[in-house]
């Protein structure tokens, strides 16, 4: 295990069963941090294309390694194509000054301001790579909520929610997003 990677965990998973349920075979698939690969390597076989992000160099190397066709940059920046299926877990915490270390791992959790300045940047950017009809799952967490639904619809996506998933702690929401027309 990596200490500079965000490793799978619940809200991965819930990005994989949603996503497993919702990709066609004709899809050509983005996934937007893409961190170990645990989602890309398990869908890469199941539509036309899959093209993954990161902004941490070792994610970029590790999902290489599982044979993901990675980009290294900044959520969808310098990103020229369309796809009919965009993917992202986004860091959805924010963290206090004493929590943050400045380190790789700390950009894969710390969301920002209410935990959704990453969010609202991707949400800002992606319309750019989204292709006309295309979908994004992205996941959300009651943490956040209601300011992310309402940052979602500002930005002129309807949304739904596909899943849930009850931790202790929290509830984290699998969104499929669609431009309103």
């Amino acid at each position: 295990m990596s200490d500079t990677v965000y490793q799978p965990a619940e809200d991965s998973e819930l990005l994989l069963e949603t996503t497993l349920k919702e990709i066609k075979p004709n899809d050509e698939v983005l996934e937007v941090g893409v961190g170990s690969g645990f989602v890309a390597e398990r869908i890469k076989d199941r539509c036309r294309f899959l093209l993954a992000t990161d902004i941490n160099p070792f994610a970029v190397k590790m999902a290489r390694e599982k044979g993901i066709e990675v980009v290294r940059t900044d959520l969808v920046k310098g990103i020229k194509k369309r796809f009919t299926l965009i993917l992202f877990n986004p860091p959805y915490l924010e963290l206090d000054d004493e929590e943050r270390r400045g380190d790789w791992l700390e950009k894969a959790i710390d969301g920002g301001k209410h935990g959704i300045e990453v969010t609202c940047r991707f949400l800002d950017l992606v319309g750019d790579v989204l292709a006309e009809n295309g979908r994004i799952i992205l996941i959300a967490s009651s943490f956040n909520t209601p300011r992310v639904f309402e940052e979602i619809e500002r930005r002129g996506f309807r949304w739904e929610i596909l899943a849930k998933r009850y931790l202790f702690f929290e509830e984290l929401y699998a969104l499929k997003l669609r431009r309103i027309l």
